[in-house]
């Protein structure tokens, strides 16, 4: 679906799994860091996308591996879950943040790192 490598980090390794049209699953049981350093390399100098839950994103955030961040805020509760923002308090010193709001209230945020 993605005609490109992806890589997913898991505590599970597993063989990869190649599809039709490009796609090959990779399973990695690594750091944020050193997925992000495989994800490069298979790149070849383009743009590096991380998709995930609020673990992943937090794992990322963290370790400061994010420069372009895009979060879509939907106005539904749950009920439970796994916060984005616990832990990672003054993140918002070193980026820029723009707000989109729509009619249907979802909001976009956008995060640039400071100085890129």
């Amino acid at each position: 679906p993605f005609h490109t490598p992806t890589f997913i980090l898991t505590h599970h390794p597993r063989p990869s799994i190649e599809m039709e049209g490009g796609t090959t699953f990779h399973f990695l049981d690594t750091s944020p860091a050193q997925a992000l350093e495989t994800a490069r390399e298979a790149a070849g100098g383009q743009d590096v996308r991380i998709g995930g839950g609020p673990t992943v994103i937090r794992d990322f955030l963290a370790a400061g591996l994010i420069d372009h961040m895009h979060i879509v805020v939907v106005p539904i509760l749950l009920g439970r879950g796994v916060r984005l923002w616990d832990g990672l308090e003054g993140q918002e010193k070193d980026y820029g943040v723009e707000a989109t709001t729509s009619p249907s209230g979802v909001t976009h945020l956008t995060f640039t790192r400071s100085g890129l």
